[in-house]
């Protein structure tokens, strides 16, 4: 038995790092952990980058199914001036992302949708971040 969220995470991965108009702005640059300074916990990855927020499971009731709606967050991120780099970003995930049906090895993915996204500047002044919001419903085995 293979865990729902874990496959459809290494399926959005795969898929972000072999997405042509993607890499073209971020290369491979697509995170689960974002690398940092151990002795600072400083940011140390090059801009612009993708990475994977949050999650969270919601179980569906059903009586003869084991189904969730997984609710995903992806996050964009730039230094470069102003909104338009981490908005072309954000864009390039969302085009990456729609209408996809993955194919899990273990669970069997019902659909996919994006969920809308924000923009906004960090705190530090200095980085702008895309968070954008995902949906999945999956049959789990």
């Amino acid at each position: 038995m293979s865990d729902a969220s874990f496959e459809l995470q290494v399926a959005i991965v795969a898929l972000l790092k072999n997405a042509p108009a993607l890499t073209a702005l971020i290369g491979d640059r697509v995170y689960d952990h974002v690398p940092r300074d151990p002795a600072t916990n400083k940011v140390t990855a090059t801009f612009p980058y993708v990475s994977l927020g949050p999650d969270q499971e919601l179980p569906e009731a059903a009586d003869c199914v084991r189904a969730s709606e997984f609710v995903l967050q992806i996050d964009a991120w730039s230094r470069e001036p102003g909104f338009p780099e981490v908005k072309k970003v954000a864009r390039a995930v969302e085009d990456a992302l729609h209408e996809v049906e993955f194919l899990l090895p273990g669970n069997a993915m019902v659909y996919f949708e994006y969920d809308g996204r924000r923009v906004f500047r960090d705190p530090d002044g200095l980085t702008s971040q895309a968070a954008m919001t995902f949906r999945a419903g999956i049959d789990k085995a």
